[in-house]
């Protein structure tokens, strides 16, 4: 038992060790208070009126006499008396002091306006006067007259409060420091995790309002089930994913999921932005992390979200000058919590991102993200879901088909359809109608695509270019069945094109054969060979197209082997590294000569897809010109005009259908100005 005793008097004397430590500090800080303040605060001089100061004066019982500014001090010879004070009717009133009070020998006074002057030549006299009748019993006044020194008093001022401001900065710190170390008192908020959580009662978000991804819910579904009913899994020795990562294009959804995972499971929801880890203090992201975690185990089961987590997650020392401190100690701070020395099972942590390639691999292994759910654009079914979803609160005319909307809609995200309604929606509601129809949503396309008509107007020849320009990519697609369906044309300028040649496919694709690859090719080109044909020159209007193609053919050469010449090798360069100055200490994994012959190879797709386009031109010169003419004349065309003006497409007899495509095609092409 003896053995025992003095831990205990140590524990107490380091638990009381914080408040003594602030002693010392606390009574530095009042001292140098007290002393500014005495330094500030009026003298112990007794105040007195400038009336009764030259009654005094008159008297000669002034001795010392100091005038700065308006402001006069000074000594008695001999302390008077308080005077009596009268009232307006001058009647002696009460005595502010008992009777036979007097004055301290130390004066205050104010001098009046214009009264500098006349002090002056007064006490001048009295001097005179007084060294005339020098008797050898008194002393003439000593008097010193000065300006007001303004400089003077901000100098002393900032003499004392410098030191002070420096010895309550020291304190602060001081403070900050014993706050990190104890977990609390004035600056721990600082500190504190910036995730907003939602409980139980307010998810209102469930999978029925989730339309389409019928993959990616089946996936999050054993998620909810383990949530609600964790013995299930553990009784066979299962264990919970500690993450699941949703990557995909922006707009699919993700969110969406994360919100509607939460709300089958009925368990507290955390959700916070990756890039509100980081901020401009070395350790404050990883003590936000520390605290979201403990948060969140606190009421676990529970589920962290972090929405963007590439804005944190990024591979650690990547890029020029190595990574960024904060953000890596952030990092680390993940990593740890979700897979580190102490385990945790009862907090799931889903992330979204559409950037899964610049993540750290640390962040990615199994343990730490053990699912990988890719949200993908919707199919044509997932499509149809979403526009009943986002139409359920709005009106629609007779004429709307929502399974036709859903089939030329290829390509659109969750989010871009929710825009398209929502702007169709507007424009119906421009022109006050009670219900949305056909030609809104054909309105909502143009806008969404193209953007608002510009209200320039193009000149005859400018116009002439133009129509030439898209008409030849018109006939371009019209005729190659490699190539994407035209729904549409128009030379009318909206956003940053002078004309647009609206080309999607007729199907949901995710691959795309050589001969496919080469007729889009011819579809890109085509414009410039047009205006070539016409003008024998080519214009600035083929910038995109030219981008968009040599992109194309770069593609086939390096990456899927579509070159004789090169063969089935991959020669992916560095361009498509995120990461600044990754490049300059990674080798090129092949030769110079090698690369000269990468050049030539997308030189000579190119200009194979040039001289088909050409040919293309030639041949159906009598319907470019056609095309060409209509466009001038409506500056417009549908598919059905197109076919009425050059027959039918080889992609089949044109629909007559008010909504063409309200998206941006994948392989649309415009004419840009300089």
């Amino acid at each position: 038992m003896d053995n025992q005793r003095p831990p205990a008097g140590n524990q107490r004397n380091d638990e009381n060790s914080p408040r003594r430590s602030q002693i010392i500090p606390i009574l530095l800080l009042l001292a140098i208070i007290f002393i500014v303040l005495k330094s500030l605060w009026p003298s112990t001089a007794d105040r007195i009126k400038f009336t009764f100061f030259v009654d005094q004066l008159e008297q000669g019982n002034i001795q010392v006499l100091n005038v700065t500014g308006s402001t006069v001090t000074g000594a008695f010879k001999v302390a008077p008396e308080k005077p009596v004070e009268y009232d307006a009717n001058g009647d002696a009133v009460t005595k502010t002091d008992p009777v036979g009070t007097k004055y301290k020998k130390q004066f205050l006074t104010t001098l009046p306006n214009d009264s500098h002057e006349w002090l002056r030549n007064k006490v001048e006299t009295l001097r005179i006067e007084a060294l005339k009748n020098d008797k050898g019993d008194s002393k003439p006044i000593e008097a010193t007259f000065q300006d007001a020194d303004t400089f003077g008093y901000i100098f002393v001022t900032l003499a004392m409060l410098v030191p002070l401001a420096v010895l309550v900065f020291l304190w602060m710190m001081f403070r900050r420091t014993q706050n990190q170390m104890m977990g609390g008192g004035f600056f721990s908020g600082f500190s504190r995790s910036t995730a907003k959580r939602y409980e139980a009662s307010d998810q209102q978000t469930t999978f029925n309002d989730v339309a389409g991804l019928e993959g990616v819910k089946a996936d999050l579904q054993e998620l909810v089930e383990f949530l609600k009913s964790p013995e299930k899994f553990q009784k066979l020795g299962g264990r919970i994913p500690k993450g699941v990562l949703l990557n995909g294009p922006p707009g699919t959804g993700k969110t969406l999921l994360a919100r509607a995972v939460a709300g089958e499971a009925g368990v507290p929801f955390y959700s916070v932005n990756g890039s509100e880890f980081i901020q401009m203090f070395v350790g404050v992201g990883a003590s936000r992390v520390r605290d979201l975690f403990q948060q969140a185990k606190e009421h676990a089961p529970a589920i962290i979200f972090v929405d963007e987590i590439d804005a944190v997650g990024r591979q650690r020392g990547a890029g020029l000058g190595g990574g960024h401190d904060e953000r890596e100690q952030t990092l680390n701070q993940i990593l740890s919590e979700m897979d580190g020395f102490a385990g945790n099972d009862s907090v799931i942590v889903m992330a979204a991102t559409n950037r899964p390639d610049v993540l750290d691999p640390a962040l990615l292994r199994p343990g730490r993200f053990d699912r990988h759910i890719t949200v993908g654009r919707p199919t044509q079914k997932g499509r149809l879901e979403m526009f009943k979803v986002h139409t359920r609160d709005v009106p629609l005319d007779n004429d709307v088909d929502l399974e036709r909307l859903a089939a030329v809609t290829i390509g659109l995200t969750g989010a871009d359809i929710r825009n398209l309604v929502n702007e169709a929606a507007l424009w119906a509601a421009r022109n006050n109608k009670t219900r949305v129809g056909s030609a809104d949503f054909d309105y909502a396309r143009d806008k969404v695509l193209m953007g608002a008509k510009r209200e320039e107007v193009l000149s005859d020849s400018e116009k002439e270019k133009t129509a030439y320009h898209e008409a030849g990519h018109t006939l371009a697609a019209w005729f190659l069945k490699g190539a994407n369906r035209v729904h549409k044309v128009t030379i009318i300028p909206r956003g940053r094109a002078l004309g647009v040649t609206q080309i999607v496919p007729t199907e949901d694709r995710v691959s795309a054969s050589e001969h496919e690859l080469q007729d889009q090719l011819v579809v890109f080109m085509a414009g410039r060979e047009a205006e070539k044909l016409i003008y024998d020159e080519a214009t600035v209007g083929a910038e995109n197209d030219l981008e968009r193609a040599t992109e194309t053919a770069r593609r086939m050469v390096t990456h899927w082997g579509m070159s004789p010449k090169i063969g089935p090798v991959s020669y992916k360069t560095s361009e498509d590294d995120p990461f600044l100055g990754r490049e300059m200490h990674q080798q090129r994994k092949f030769s110079e000569h090698t690369a000269e012959l990468i050049d030539g190879e997308v030189a000579r797709v190119l200009l194979s897809a040039s001289t088909r386009a050409t040919e293309l031109l030639n041949q159906r010169r009598q319907d470019l010109e056609a095309v060409t003419r209509a466009l001038l004349e409506r500056e417009e065309l549908t598919e059905l005009e197109i076919e009425q003006l050059i027959g039918p497409s080889v992609h089949g007899l044109a629909k007559d259908h008010t909504i063409e495509a309200p998206v941006k095609p994948i392989a649309e092409t415009d004419t840009k100005p300089l």
